[in-house]
C-alpha cells in the first residue's frame, strides 16, 4: 500500500503547466489533421447534368431508335457548351444538328455514320486550348528505344522493318496495276453477276449465263420493272393505255416491330404488297436484256514497256425510254479521282421518264445533247484496251447500257458482299457509310455519276490498304 501510494499523483492535482495524457493526444491528432486555411472556390463550366436535358420523345416504329438518339443529342449537347455562348444557344444548336442527322438518314446504320461525323465536326469548333498549356516541361524526353534496349538501342538496327513490297500509300501506276490483279473477277464470278459476254456465232452479239426472267407471251404485252403491272405497248413502245404507275422505290428488309418481324419498304416503311408511295405518268420497263445486239468489245493493245493499260473507274446514269432503260450520261474516273471523261448521251428512242430521282439526269440536261451511244463507244474503246482495269459497283449494269463487253473487272458489290449472297447487294451508299463514314448520293436532285465512280475508286484503294495490314 506504502509503494502505490507512492507511485501515484500527489492528493492535491497535477504539477503546474502539465497536461492529462488523454488531453495530450487529442490535441496533438487534431493540429495533424486540421488546417486553418480554407479551400478556394473552383468555377466549372455549365455539364450536361447541371442543365435541364432536352428529351427526344418516342416514335413507334421510328427509323432510329430513341435512346440512340437521346445518346447523341446529350453528346451534341457536351460539345456545343465548349463553345457557345449560352446554354440555350448550346441546346438549340445541338437540337438543330441532331433533326438535321435523323431527317438525312434513311436507316439506323445511316444515321450513326451521320452523327459521328456530326460529332466529329463539332469537335473541330472547340476552340484551341490556352498557348501556355501546350508548353512542353523542362524535362529531357527519353525515347521509346532507349527505354526499351538501354543507351545502345537508339544506336542498334532492329529486324522489325523487314523489307517487303512497295508501300501502299507509294501505289500509283504499275505498282497498283499489279496490286488490283489479286481483286479481278474470275470467269465464274463474271458469269453468275451477269456480266454480258461475246456471242458465239451472231457478231455484235452478247450473251448473258443468268437465269432468264419469264417473259409474257405476247410480244406487246410488257412488265412494269417498278411496280410489275403488265401493260400494252404499240409498235412504237409507247403504252396503249394511260395508266399511272404506283411504285415505291426503296427496296425491302426486314425490321423489327411490336410483336416479331415485318419485311418494310426502305422508302416509306410500308409493308410488302401495299400500294406505291410514289406515282409515274405510265409503266417502264428495263429492256437491257432483252435486246442484246450492237456491243462492242475491248480489245488488246500494244504498250511501252514502262507503261500499264489503265486503271479507270466508271459509272453511267440512265433513263427510261420506249425501249427500256437507256444511257443518258457516263463518267470516268482515274486513280486520282479526276474525271477524265463525262458526257450526257441522247438516247436512240423517245424518253418517256428521265428517272431523275437516281439518274439525275434532266430534260434540260440532254435539250441540247447530240452524243450518240456509237460516240461513246468508240472514244471508251479508244481510251480503253482489254486488259484496261475498270471499276465499278455492279458494273455489269453500266456494262449493259454501254453496250460494250469487258472482262478486267474490280466490282465493289462483289468485293464487299451481302451477308446473304447473290441476288443481294449491299448498295454503295452503304459501303460509304460502313467503311469510309463519308454520305454520298444525298443529293435532291439526284445521284452524280462522277460521284458514284469516285466512290467506287475510294473503297477499292481503302480495301486494298486495308489488306495490306494484315499480311504485314
Amino acid at each position: 500500500r506504502a509503494l502505490a501510494a507512492s507511485s501515484s499523483q500527489p492528493a492535491d492535482g497535477p504539477e503546474p503547466g502539465s497536461q492529462p495524457l488523454k488531453a495530450r493526444t487529442l490535441s496533438g491528432m487534431a493540429s495533424k489533421t486540421t488546417t486553418t486555411v480554407t479551400p478556394k472556390r473552383v468555377a466549372h463550366s455549365p455539364s450536361l447534368q447541371s442543365l435541364k436535358k432536352p428529351i427526344i420523345p418516342k416514335e413507334f416504329g421510328g427509323k432510329v431508335p430513341t435512346v440512340i438518339r437521346q445518346r447523341y443529342l446529350n453528346l451534341f449537347i457536351e460539345e456545343c457548351l465548349k463553345f457557345c455562348s449560352s446554354n440555350q444557344e448550346a441546346i438549340e444548336k445541338a437540337l438543330n444538328e441532331e433533326k438535321v442527322a435523323y431527317d438525312r438518314s434513311p436507316s439506323k446504320n445511316i444515321y450513326l455514320n451521320v452523327a459521328v461525323n456530326t460529332l466529329k465536326k463539332l469537335r473541330g469548333l472547340v476552340p484551341s486550348s490556352a498557348p501556355g498549356l501546350t508548353k512542353t516541361s523542362g524535362r529531357r524526353l527519353v525515347s521509346h528505344e532507349m527505354v526499351l534496349g538501354g543507351k545502345l538501342a537508339t544506336k542498334t538496327s532492329f529486324s522489325l522493318s523487314r523489307p517487303s513490297s512497295p508501300r501502299v500509300e507509294d501505289l500509283k501506276g504499275a505498282a497498283l496495276y499489279g496490286r488490283l490483279k489479286e481483286y479481278l473477277l474470275t470467269e465464274d464470278q463474271l458469269k453468275e453477276n451477269g456480266y454480258p459476254f461475246p456471242h458465239p456465232e451472231r457478231p455484235g452479239g452478247a450473251v448473258l449465263f443468268t437465269a432468264e426472267e419469264k417473259k409474257p407471251k405476247d410480244s406487246s404485252c410488257r412488265i412494269c420493272c417498278r411496280c410489275g403491272t403488265e401493260y400494252l405497248v404499240s409498235a412504237s413502245g409507247r403504252c396503249v393505255r394511260e395508266e399511272e404507275c404506283y411504285y415505291h422505290w426503296g427496296r425491302l428488309r426486314r425490321n423489327r416491330v411490336a410483336g416479331g418481324w415485318e419485311t418494310q419498304y426502305t422508302c416509306c416503311s410500308a409493308a410488302i404488297g401495299s400500294t406505291g408511295c410514289q406515282v409515274a405518268k405510265q409503266h417502264v420497263q428495263d429492256g437491257r436484256k432483252e435486246n442484246l445486239a450492237g456491243f462492242v468489245k475491248t480489245f488488246d493493245k500494244e504498250l511501252p514497256e514502262d507503261a500499264h493499260p489503265g486503271i479507270f473507274a466508271l459509272d453511267c446514269e440512265m433513263s427510261y425510254t420506249t425501249y427500256g432503260l437507256e444511257l443518258t450520261r457516263v463518267t470516268v474516273v482515274d486513280t486520282d479521282m479526276h474525271v477524265v471523261y463525262d458526257t450526257f448521251v441522247k438516247p436512240d428512242n423517245e424518253i418517256v421518264d428521265y428517272n431523275t430521282r437516281f439518274s439525275g439526269v434532266t430534260a434540260a440536261d440532254l435539250a441540247n445533247t447530240s452524243i450518240s451511244l456509237r460516240d461513246v463507244q468508240a472514244v471508251l474503246l479508244s481510251m480503253f484496251s482489254a486488259d484496261t482495269v475498270l471499276i465499278g459497283h455492279s458494273l455489269e449494269s453500266d456494262l449493259l447500257a454501254l453496250k460494250v463487253i469487258h472482262s478486267t473487272v474490280v466490282d465493289t458489290s462483289v468485293l464487299f458482299p451481302h451477308r446473304l449472297g447473290l441476288p443481294y447487294k449491299r448498295s454503295l451508299r452503304n459501303l460509304m457509310a460502313d467503311y469510309l463514314r463519308q454520305i454520298i448520293q444525298d443529293n435532291v436532285d439526284g445521284h452524280s455519276s462522277s460521284e458514284d465512280a469516285s466512290a467506287c475508286m475510294h473503297l477499292v484503294i481503302w480495301k486494298i490498304r486495308e489488306d495490306a495490314k494484315t499480311k504485314r
